[in-house]
């Protein structure tokens, strides 16, 4: 027990180390932050909707930064090839005149990827990111090239141009751990980044956090224990979003078309043990499965004609429903 209490006090001050970092450049957002976090120690990938210059870009860029890890970013483009990402075979000539194919990796290969703007490359280009990051591996011709861990995909939407893009199919947005909404900033916090814009000095990022560390937190949060009650949450809220179970939630029967898979399930245990780590404790609560939920389950439920018609969005069924299920649970 005492070696428990201390792993968690290591990984919490290691965690803290990191926020502290990053919030030199970010100021505020600290929901997409803990967010992006969890999605890199649960082993995921993270996909943020915002408009242009809320910080999506730097935050990864911060983070890489902290925690002394590879970054690339892939700008995505209707031109963008399956090349361009994962990398292509290259003719090599040796002094001697003879030919040889070598094998030149792509931007995929680091540990922190950026891929900006995910919905403006074709659907073959946004497959072969998706099929690397399902994966965790790259083949080309008869060779699997393994992708460095820790590995994780931080993709972009812009949800106001929508012209000419294409956007994800279900299924491959399925692949995403969390989907998170990056919002405006506060009146505060539009004052601070206006005044830190016109600071002389940019404020140095020190890396506080190498990449063996970072697996190690990783492993300590796979140990948190998860009560039965807590994992039947998970699965009763999954199960009210899916309109054809008798568990079904009222408004799940009215304006969804397709409820949760069961990743959705898999993911609300595995960022909620990821947050209790970061709470400080060894055990997961319904609480901390509450907190990851709606960012889990946004993506993974499809609305039919009439919630459209009825202006309901998934945060707003969603927001119903967890109270619902969590009103069914006195330990909540």
């Amino acid at each position: 027990m005492v070696h428990a209490e201390a792993a968690v006090q290591s990984a919490v001050d290691r965690l803290d180390q990191v926020r502290r970092e990053i919030g030199k450049i970010i100021v505020g957002q600290q929901n997409v932050v803990d967010g992006v976090l969890i999605c890199l120690l649960a082993g995921g990938h993270v996909l943020l909707e915002g408009v242009p210059g809320l910080g999506k870009t730097t935050l990864l860029r911060t983070l890489a930064r902290a925690l002394h890890l590879r970054y690339s970013r892939i700008q995505f483009t209707p031109d963008l090839m399956p090349a361009d990402i994962v990398g292509s075979m290259m003719i090599e000539t040796s002094d001697r005149g003879a030919k040889t194919l070598r094998f030149q990796p792509g931007p995929i290969f680091s540990n922190l990827v950026l891929a900006d703007e995910i919905n403006r490359a074709t659907p073959k280009t946004q497959s072969a990111l998706l099929e690397a990051m399902q994966e965790r591996t790259v083949t080309s011709g008869t060779t699997t090239h393994e992708l460095e861990a820790p590995f994780l995909v931080m993709a972009t939407q812009n949800p106001i141009e929508m012209e000419g893009t294409y956007p994800l199919p279900e299924a491959q947005l399925d692949r995403f751990l969390m989907k998170i909404l990056v919002h405006y900033p506060s009146r505060d916090e539009l004052n601070l980044i206006v005044e830190r814009t016109i600071q002389k000095e940019e404020p140095e990022i020190r890396p506080v956090v190498d990449r063996k560390e970072i697996l190690e937190v990783r492993s300590v949060c796979r140990e948190v224990l998860v009560a039965a009650h807590v994992q039947d949450f998970a699965i009763d809220l999954v199960l009210s979003t899916q309109p054809q179970h008798p568990q079904a939630h009222e408004l799940a029967r009215r304006y969804i078309r397709y409820g949760s898979s069961p990743r959705g399930a898999q993911a609300m245990v595995e960022c909620g043990r990821v947050l209790a780590l970061m709470r400080g404790r060894y055990h997961l609560s319904i609480d901390d499965v509450r907190h990851v939920a709606a960012a889990v389950l946004r993506h993974r439920i499809i609305l039919n004609f009439d919630a459209h018609a009825d202006g309901q969005t998934p945060d707003s069924l969603l927001e119903v429903m967890i109270g619902a299920v969590a009103a069914s649970f006195p330990a909540a």
